[in-house]
């Protein structure tokens, strides 16, 4: 029995890999790969039997991955954002929520014929879009920037709210089933705040105060919110939830916290405990379903995207100076993800001991939901910007680090090439000269929470660190990985390759690939170009090839970018030499005339 329970765990996480793995290189949110992969283990084969392989310890184990997986969420409500963020968002996590509550509880209600309690459950936890659903599919639809920002913020902030707002729901039904009276229902949500808000203070004072060491922190982090849950839910029954929710929004706006490396840490787990659980959930799933839920399942998606969206969205945006393709896109875009598929599971497994009729029903139709709304919404929304005409051209823009002279004549160079730029750097003399030769420009570092909220990134898919600052060279290259892609960051070396040394070198997980030729450096290039090196595009052809270029300019020439036919830019480097053909331009940098 070890053996076969080992061996199916580490099969969960074997195909919880590759779910994650596959939604990466497709682009499309995760959720959906896991919920098929567990479907087919479960329901579809029989091979995965969660309740069998787990026993008793299903509920506690899905009640402990629940909760950290609440905590990490509402981590991410800050106080201090909610007051930049647009009307329309505004709108739409406000009363433009409450009504998609109320109409999609109405809408399973008469359609599924489930009772109130469960309605208004299914109403909580779908009337939230979450950031892991939002993020992927913004990356595939690539909207304007407008109607990007308000997705995300909607997908940020309702998120936490909505997961409080279930919960509180929950605990309403539980003290109804369980014959409580109002007083205990404000008592078990007074300790659940409670004890969320002194497990907060606690954590941040010791991290405050540094009493706990860099390497424990995350540990205490954990240990701390697991705590919390389990110590409220055995005074106050089912108040766990809310403890750890209160807990993250308070620990989330504490000042001098910082919280980078423990959420940085509790994404990772999470992306860990999601890909098993929602394996695990979904291979519970009773097949075939109960008479009549798969229809109704379909007929609640097929009114929440064509019907319930549409209305809150356009109701939640009026006014809001957003253009109506703009609201229109808005509203057909509404994921649901995790908060909704991992909630509702634990509720129904909760709600199912207690002999609530109709619990049952709970998981199929959020499922429903979620695999609906996600596969719609993936294969549509591209096409459908396209065709409001507030999609942003193909990422093939490049924002380039620094506004020096180097940096400037590269910018220009690509410009010309119809390459959209845009120099960022904070020194303002550099930016100055930039905007006076005719470039984009942003003032202030690329890599800073202001540049998060003002830099507009449309158009650009490549990072070029060309400033004369290395050690931030190198931060800006780790912050656009994540934007761009590692294979799209590249840095132009501040030192040679003999002064290279392991004194002075950075760790390589650091360092993007550096730019042109093995003894490029910045110093070099300002060098050459001081001494009248210039930049020359030329469009190869048959009888002007690559080997002719090079055999008039010189062996010296430094090849620098290459433009393929379709408009494909291509970056030289020292780790990958390009090999120009005919119908490329070539941007390189070559010695004066007569030379």
């Amino acid at each position: 029995m070890t053996i076969e329970l080992g061996l199916m765990l580490t099969g969960m996480l074997v195909v919880g890999f590759l779910s994650q793995w596959l939604a990466w290189r497709v682009k499309l949110p995760a959720i959906l790969f896991l919920l098929l992969a567990g479907i087919v283990l479960g329901p579809v084969t029989g091979l995965l039997q969660p309740d069998k392989m787990l026993g008793e310890l299903l509920f506690p184990l899905v009640s402990l991955a629940v909760a950290v997986i609440l905590f990490e969420g509402s981590l991410t409500l800050r106080f201090h954002e909610l007051r930049g963020i647009g009307g329309a968002v505004r709108g739409l996590v406000s009363y433009g929520a409450v009504v998609a509550l109320l109409l999609l509880a109405l809408c399973v209600h008469w359609i599924a014929g489930v009772r109130w309690e469960i309605a208004w459950l299914f109403g909580a936890l779908t009337c939230v879009t979450g950031p892991t659903v939002i993020a992927p599919m913004l990356r595939t639809l690539r909207p304007t920037e407008r109607i990007a920002n308000t997705l995300r913020w909607e997908g940020i902030i309702i998120d936490p709210l909505g997961a409080l707002f279930a919960v509180l729901i929950f605990e309403a039904i539980v003290s109804r089933q369980e014959g409580h009276t109002i007083g205990v229902f404000v008592v078990t949500v007074l300790c659940g705040a409670l004890i969320g808000t002194l497990a907060a203070l606690l954590l941040g004072f010791l991290l405050r105060r540094q009493l706990v060491p860099e390497y424990l922190q995350n540990y205490a982090t954990l240990a701390m919110v697991l705590f919390a849950f389990s110590l409220s839910n055995t005074l106050t029954h089912e108040s766990g939830l809310l403890a750890v929710t209160i807990m993250g929004i308070a620990l989330g706006n504490m000042r001098n916290v910082h919280m980078d490396d423990i959420l940085d840490f509790k994404e990772n787990l999470t992306t860990l405990l999601v890909s098993g659980l929602f394996i695990l959930l979904a291979a519970r799933l009773p097949w075939p379903l109960p008479h009549g839920m798969l229809w109704a399942g379909i007929v609640v998606f097929l009114v929440a995207q064509f019907a319930i969206r549409p209305f809150t969205a356009m109701l939640a945006t009026m006014g809001s100076g957003l253009t109506w393709r703009e609201r229109a896109l808005i509203a057909w875009v509404a994921p649901r993800g995790i908060v909704a598929a991992s909630v509702s599971a634990l509720f129904a497994l909760r709600l199912g001991e207690l002999g609530l009729e109709g619990a049952e029903a709970l998981v199929p139709l959020v499922f429903i939901l979620i695999i609906g709304t996600v596969v719609l919404q993936s294969a549509t929304a591209r096409p459908l910007a396209i065709w409001l005409k507030v999609a942003e051209p193909e990422p093939r823009g490049v924002l380039v680090f620094g506004s020096d002279a180097v940096a400037r004549a590269v910018g220009q160079a690509l410009k010309e090439e119809d390459v959209r730029v845009m120099l960022a750097d904070d020194d303002w003399d550099g930016i100055r000269r930039a905007r006076m030769e005719g470039l984009p420009t942003f003032y202030g570092n690329p890599a800073s929470p202001h540049a998060e909220r003002h830099l507009d990134l449309t158009g650009l898919g490549r990072l070029l660190a060309m400033s004369t600052h290395r050690e931030r060279n190198t931060l800006a290259c780790v912050h656009y990985r994540q934007e761009f892609g590692r294979e799209k960051v590249y840095r132009l070396r501040n030192l040679s390759p003999d002064e290279n040394t392991e004194r002075v070198a950075l760790a390589d997980n650091l360092l993007a690939p550096p730019l042109f030729d093995e003894q490029m450096t910045h110093a070099r290039f300002a060098e050459l170009l001081a001494r009248g090196w210039r930049i020359k595009s030329t469009t190869l052809s048959s009888t002007f090839d690559w080997p002719n270029f090079i055999e008039q300019y010189g062996s010296d020439s430094v090849l620098l970018f290459g433009v393929e036919e379709k408009g494909t830019l291509r970056v030289a480097s020292a780790k990958r030499e390009l090999e120009p053909r005919p119908g490329w331009t070539v941007i390189v940098l070559v010695p004066p005339a007569g030379k």
